[in-house]
């Protein structure tokens, strides 16, 4: 059903459709905070409660039986990510299964949390793309090119090229990133 293609080139998969004002709280509850990521089972685990904070009218996010998501691709307005910091946040999306999202603007530590944690990537769009999309629909986000398209009716969108932070997030995330270049050494 979903294709990746190399984590920074194209993500192709049905995407899960959000709108402003996104805040960390329906990202992934603070009762789930619990859970520490750097445990295997623990990380799998929070990946089965992300975006378990929206009401019941929304389609589950994480449907598949394992617990992950079948949406590759999340989509929001304004805003997105607001409220307390969370690095939760996008470990949970990642664990999940979700590799970008793609919105109209973010709070800064929510974008920042993307990066440092190498979970997912976070796209910017001068278009109210959630508007445009509806979830479930089939979409394919390339980084090279700097577009998403609607893969029904093959409209073409533009996203803001991502930049510099794209090799960290490929790597994994700061720690994974400074160890690649050299700047911390390697695990043992």
């Amino acid at each position: 059903m979903s294709e990746t293609t190399s984590k920074t080139t194209v993500i192709r998969g049905p995407v899960y459709v959000l709108e402003d004002n996104i805040d960390t709280d329906l990202l992934i509850p603070a009762c789930y905070l619990n859970l520490v990521p750097t445990i295997p089972e623990e990380y799998r685990k929070l990946g089965s409660y992300a975006l378990a904070g929206l009401p019941e009218s929304f389609p589950k996010f994480a449907s598949n039986e394992d617990g992950t998501t079948p949406y590759k691709i999340v989509i929001g307005g304004r805003n997105f990510g607001c409220g307390s910091s969370r690095e939760h946040a996008p470990i949970a999306w990642g664990a999940a299964g979700a590799l970008a999202v793609v919105a109209q603007s973010y709070a800064r530590s929510f974008f920042c949390n993307c990066v440092a944690t190498g979970e997912v990537f976070p796209l910017e769009s001068e278009l109210r793309l959630c508007t445009l999309f509806k979830t479930g629909e089939m979409a394919e986000v390339d980084m090279e090119a700097n577009t998403i398209t609607r893969l029904s009716d093959g409209t073409v969108y533009t996203l803001k090229p991502i930049g510099a932070v794209a090799p960290v997030i490929e790597a994994g995330g700061m720690f994974a990133y400074a160890r690649k270049i050299g700047m911390i050494k390697k695990q043992s």
